[in-house]
């Protein structure tokens, strides 16, 4: 089993679809990474070699931010946002959409589940 950034890589998979696994690295990330380390698209994860998975290893940790840093990057951003009060901030402090979303209708997945209002109903 491929160990990488602290992350499990599934076996089976293809190497360039088990690297997205690692939170920071997407599909264009992971491509490139093949391409420099030369590992063939094809490739699954449990035909590389230690050398192989080092490399790919020492390839990330050199060029990508990913898992601990890149999750702690993004709450210290999210963090300044609310100590800041400002409008994104907010909406960050109330679980509200931050993008711009309306949220007369939706927006459940921020909001949480909808409450039923005592004698709403006309």
């Amino acid at each position: 089993m491929a160990r990488i950034a602290g992350v499990n890589l599934p076996t089976q998979k293809r190497v360039v679809i088990a690297l997205r696994y690692i939170y920071g690295i997407g599909p264009s990330n992971s491509k490139e990474i093949c391409d420099e380390v030369g590992i063939p698209a094809e490739c699954r994860i449990h035909q590389l070699t230690d050398d192989q998975i080092l490399k790919i290893r020492e390839c990330i940790d050199k060029k990508i931010k990913v898992e601990g840093d890149l999750r702690r990057d993004v709450a210290m951003n999210i963090k300044r946002l609310v100590d800041l009060g400002c409008y994104r901030g907010l909406r960050h402090r109330k679980g509200l959409p931050v993008h711009g979303q309306r949220t007369h209708t939706n927006a459940r997945t921020r909001k949480g589940k909808a409450v039923a209002i005592a004698g709403k109903k006309k």
